[in-house]
């Protein structure tokens, strides 16, 4: 399992600054492994899946949470160094083996 932060820019209005949208990602199995392998801090990426809503509560506080379990993973435009990346093709649940799944 590998779990890490996504921000995502919104549409710039003219003149005005937004501050990103900030979102936690979940990702299992081999395409957990690819990720933890692959991905650095301001890294392109794009993930599609699904969105989990959660709770716990802390110190009596009842806390929400808002999670995306990544079902796919692109990596796309260039490394936060500069260097341009060749396209990589999303990899899919579907093309993980049986063996590589925990359960």
């Amino acid at each position: 399992m590998a779990k890490f932060s996504l921000a995502t820019n919104r549409r710039k209005r003219q003149g005005e600054e937004q501050p990103p949208d900030w979102h936690r990602v979940t990702v299992w199995s081999k395409l957990a492994e690819i990720c933890a392998q692959y991905l650095t801090k301001g890294e392109q990426v794009m993930i599609e899946g699904r969105i989990e809503y959660g709770s716990y509560e802390k110190d009596g506080v009842k806390h929400y949470t808002t999670d995306i379990i990544a079902e796919s993973m692109e990596m796309l435009g260039n490394r936060g160094n500069g260097d341009p990346r060749e396209p990589m093709e999303p990899l899919r649940p579907a093309e993980v083996a049986e063996t590589d799944i925990p359960f």
